[in-house]
This record gives structure tokens, C-alpha cells and sequence, in this order.
């Protein structure tokens, strides 16, 4: 049944993404000040989590339904307080590496137990592409990308999609180069909701989505073609060539990397769902993508329980890919909406598979 919770219609024993496909930057940015406050943060494979480490709070509370999920988040914990920076990029996948075995098994001994066994498990994987590509989602693309890809867009095709362009540069080589009948054909085919329910995410997630998934992702390559600049895009480039080139997520960035090591000890991790979380004061919630999973009815108790954990004038940040959520009316008089915070950072976002981001703030 659609309207039963998630957690009864999904699998969540695999590590289904093995990095973030949320920009960490309109993330951060989003959130507003929160120095010395408590923030709570969906885990996924815990980069947002460790990019709101930058906004100095006195806590980051992850909480994930997956342990598998929080596995990821104990991985970079160990990677960050073991490795230098140019390690960490080799271990995740976002650089080349061959020394990926050697760095992986000086992680390794800094693990609790359960987890040491865990990535021990996959150490073939996390080898061969990097810990950042080890998850179901990552999977997905890697098909894309060597199988696919090829049969519509050469490597120098591939490779000047990265050239930085002006604007208008920019949109004529995406229509005129890259924007094909077969890149076309290759999208609706491969991106379709059951191709990715198989592949790439679960099927349950798109429960509640409406409108053709193919469609929406064509939508989007324009957005990260022409509105947004390819050359500084992380998630493209990882889509198309399996690293992130010269651009990186902000928490993989050198300028955090001592900041968040330094703040590691701030870092809360909790599993289960966000219902059961003993907070009552939380400067700011990270949301993901949490409420396209539920039918429109289940979201007033949801809100009510997020706004019984926050403190007046916390902020709630979230996306929708296809299925458009936002605050019930019925919470207007506790809850609004900061239309000119969302109108200045929705072009800026470079993770561009959803349509839309919100943030909201506690009255």
C-alpha cells in the first residue's frame, strides 16, 4: 500500500547511495545562521551532514532509516581523521587512485567492529571505484556511462561538455552538441521510472511521483547544461565520467576539510525514523527528499512532529524531484515560506534532478 510508511515499502539493508546528490552549497546557504545551535539532518551517505559541520553548530544530529546508510557517514568519520585531504578524494572515488587498497585498509583499522566488517565486504568495490561509488545509485550510472554513453557521445564530446563557457556559449552547445535525437532517446529509454525503480532507486519512491520520470530528467539536463555551469558541476561529471574533475562537493573541498575534521566530535549519529529523535530545540532541519515518499494526507502529522523539535525561527530545507510537497495551510500561522531565499539559490543548484527547493521557516 502507498500510504504505508517507507520504511514497510523500501529495502534498507544495501547502501543504496554511496555519496550526495544534493548541493551542499544551497544546503548551507539555505540554512541561515545557526552558530552554536542543533541541526538535524537526513544521513544518506552523510556529506550534508558533515557540510553543515562548516555552519559551526554546537551539534549535527544524522539520522538515517538505514544503517547501512550511517555506515557511509562512520567511513568518512574514519577517512577524514586518518587521511590527508588528497587521500581522502583517492579513497572516495572523486580522483584517480593506485593506492586505493592501501588507503582503504588504513580506514578500515579505524572502525568500530560492525562497520570494519561491513566495508570489509566490499572492499573489491570500494577498490575499483572509489567508497563514493559503491551504492545502488552509483551503480545505475556506471551502466549508463559504459554502456550507453558511448553509443551517443564520443569522449571528446564528453570531455568539452566540461570546457567553461559563457551562458549563451553554453546553450548552443548543448542544443547543437550535446542535446541529440539519440542523447534524447538514450535518456527516455534509460531514465524511466522503471528502468531507474530496477536500477537505481527503489521502486517505492516513486509511489507518489507525477508525470513522466524521462521526461523530468530531460527538463533537467538543461538546467545543468545551459543555467548552471558544467565545468564546476560535481554530480554531472561524476554521471558522465565517473569522477568529479575539477569541480568537488563542498564537504570534499580542501578549504573544509580541517574545519570538519576538527568538528567531527559534534557529530551525532541516530537510526530510525525522525519521529523517534528526543529534540526539542533544533536550529535547522535538512530534509532531503523525505516528504515525495508520502501521501499528501500523512504530511500534517509529519510537519507537526518536525515542529515539535524546533525552536522559533528554525529553518526547514528540503527538495521535490516529481512529486510537490510543501508546508499543509493548515501550518501557515506557525510556518512560511522564504520565497526570495529559494528564488536566489534554486539556479545555483548544481545537483539538478529536482524541481523544486524549499525552505521554510518556524514562526
Amino acid at each position: 500500500m502507498t500510504d504505508a510508511p517507507i520504511h514497510a515499502r523500501a529495502a534498507f539493508d544495501a547502501i543504496r547511495y554511496a555519496q550526495l546528490w544534493e548541493d551542499a552549497d544551497v544546503l548551507t546557504a539555505a540554512m541561515g545562521d545557526v552558530r552554536g545551535g542543533r541541526l538535524v539532518s537526513i544521513c544518506s551517505a552523510g556529506d550534508n551532514a558533515l557540510a553543515l559541520l562548516t555552519l559551526d553548530p554546537a551539534e549535527v544530529i544524522a539520522v538515517d532509516l538505514s544503517e547501512a546508510q550511517l555506515s557511509c557517514l562512520r567511513l568518512r568519520i574514519a577517512a577524514i581523521r586518518t587521511l590527508g585531504h588528497a587521500e581522502f578524494l583517492e579513497l572516495m572515488g572523486a580522483r584517480p587512485s593506485a593506492r586505493r587498497e592501501a588507503l582503504f585498509f588504513r580506514v578500515l583499522t579505524a572502525l568500530p567492529a560492525p562497520d570494519r566488517a561491513f566495508w570489509a565486504a566490499r572492499r573489491e568495490g570500494v577498490i575499483a571505484h572509489g567508497a563514493g561509488g559503491v551504492g545502488k545509485f552509483e551503480g545505475y550510472f556506471r551502466i549508463f556511462r559504459r554502456v550507453l554513453l558511448p553509443l551517443v557521445h564520443s569522449r571528446r564530446t564528453v570531455g568539452r561538455t566540461f570546457e567553461p563557457r559563457a551562458p549563451a556559449d553554453r546553450a548552443r552547445f548543448f542544443e547543437d552538441e550535446f542535446m541529440t535525437w539519440r542523447w534524447r532517446l538514450l535518456v527516455r529509454a534509460f531514465f524511466s521510472r522503471r528502468m531507474m525503480g530496477a536500477l537505481g532507486r527503489d521502486p517505492a519512491f516513486f509511489d507518489h511521483v507525477q508525470g513522466s520520470v524521462s521526461d523530468h530528467v530531460l527538463a533537467r539536463c538543461r538546467h545543468a547544461g545551459i543555467v548552471t555551469d558544467p565545468s564546476e558541476n560535481p554530480y554531472l561529471h561524476w554521471i558522465l565520467t565517473g569522477t568529479h574533475g575539477a569541480a568537488l562537493p563542498m564537504p570534499w573541498r580542501a578549504e573544509h576539510y580541517v574545519t570538519i575534521r576538527d568538528r567531527l566530535d559534534r557529530l551525532t549519529l541516530h537510526r530510525g525514523p525522525f519521529e523517534t529523535l528526543a529534540v526539542t530545540d533544533a536550529a535547522g532541519f535538512n530534509l532531503s527528499d523525505i516528504f515525495e515518499y508520502m501521501p499528501p494526507a500523512a504530511l500534517p502529522a509529519v510537519y507537526e512532529g518536525i515542529l515539535s523539535k524546533a525552536r522559533p525561527g528554525a529553518r526547514l530545507v528540503y527538495w521535490n524531484m516529481m512529486a510537490p510537497r510543501r508546508r499543509p495551510e493548515a501550518l501557515a500561522h506557525r510556518l512560511h515560506r522564504l520565497q526570495e531565499v529559494e528564488d536566489q539559490l534554486k539556479p545555483q543548484d548544481k545537483a539538478f534532478f529536482y524541481s523544486d527547493f524549499v525552505v521554510e521557516e518556524v514562526r
